[in-house]
């Protein structure tokens, strides 16, 4: 488990200096990369994240949510100096929206100026308003057009379980072999395989094909050190003993069987809550009035209420 970096960063001027693929040579020397961007993956998910690199192949991320599996994408793409390119995915979402559209209002416009100008060539009018420059490349297409060998895009393609079956199917398609074919424009193929990295919160169950051709990996809740380490490295102004009782009550919310555990994200939340009502630690009180901060639905802040916010926090004390 890891923590959540900070809010993406596109190419600046140190992207020439971020490393390249090849310099990406053990699962020890992603993790350190990744720690550097201020994501803590633990040595299995780093393991996962260096084989799908080395091998060019999906990484399929499951979890409940807020355990950092979109994280993991955004700060990959922060360590090989790229942009994320982001799907989210809904129920609905078809091919247009994730591979390509056309922009009509632009070839419309093309269309009234060469009429403007004359132009009555209809063939050629036809060729010109199906132009490459007239394609919007949606985020599958960018992501195959910006790939390279030594520095591959990072595709998100983020919560896979929310779309359809049909678009399932297609996704399963678009990740055999990179290549898109627009019958106006012609054959796109990747130069090399984009880093695609699929989230799913297992709001159902993801067809087996589609897992097939991912690696796979289980994204947990973090251990309590681990917790405490990503809430002190996104949250420095926080006392060390408020990060501690803040994640041993996490620990203990997790086992009470809630409609929704909260992840290290709610941690995080929570923690910059109290810290911007100035607590230095976790009393009963405040634990009361910031708990929207942490659990999301009124019956799980009901459950922990009833099962005592004072024996919460002794417990975290101790």
């Amino acid at each position: 488990m890891n923590a959540e970096p900070p809010s993406p960063r596109g190419p600046d001027e140190d992207a020439a200096r971020r490393p390249v693929l090849a310099e990406i040579t053990s699962p020890e020397v992603l993790a350190a990369r990744l720690d550097s961007v201020g994501y803590l993956p633990d040595p299995a998910l780093a393991t996962a994240a260096y084989l799908a690199l080395r091998l060019g192949r999906p990484l399929f991320c499951e979890g409940e949510a807020g355990v950092g599996k979109t994280s993991l994408a955004l700060a990959l793409a922060d360590v090989l100096g790229v942009t994320a390119i982001r799907l989210q995915c809904y129920e609905g979402l078809d091919a247009a929206a994730a591979l390509y559209d056309w922009d009509f209002p632009r070839q419309l416009l093309h269309l009234r100026a060469a009429e403007a100008a004359g132009v009555h060539d209809v063939g050629r009018l036809e060729g010109e308003l199906y132009d490459r420059r007239f394609l919007l490349a949606r985020p599958l297409l960018a992501a195959i057009e910006a790939s390279s060998p030594q520095r591959p895009a990072v595709l998100l393609v983020d919560e896979v379980d929310r779309a359809d079956d049909e678009f399932e199917a297609f996704l399963l398609e678009v990740l055999g072999d990179f290549t898109v074919s627009i019958p106006e424009v012609g054959t796109i193929r990747a130069a090399a395989p984009p880093l695609v990295v699929l989230t799913s919160n297992r709001t159902r169950e993801v067809h087996d094909a589609l897992k097939r051709r991912c690696l796979y990996h289980w994204v947990d809740h973090p251990g309590f050190e681990r917790e405490v380490a990503i809430i002190r490295r996104r949250l420095p102004e926080a006392t060390e003993r408020l990060a501690r009782q803040v994640a041993r009550a996490a620990e203990r919310v997790r086992g009470l069987g809630l409609l929704k555990p909260p992840g290290v994200a709610e941690s995080i939340d929570w923690v910059a809550a109290l810290c911007a009502l100035g607590a230095r630690d976790l009393d009963p009180d405040l634990a009361s009035a910031t708990l929207g901060a942490f659990l999301k639905y009124r019956e799980d802040s009901d459950r922990v209420r009833q099962a005592g916010l004072a024996s919460l926090v002794g417990a975290a004390e101790g």
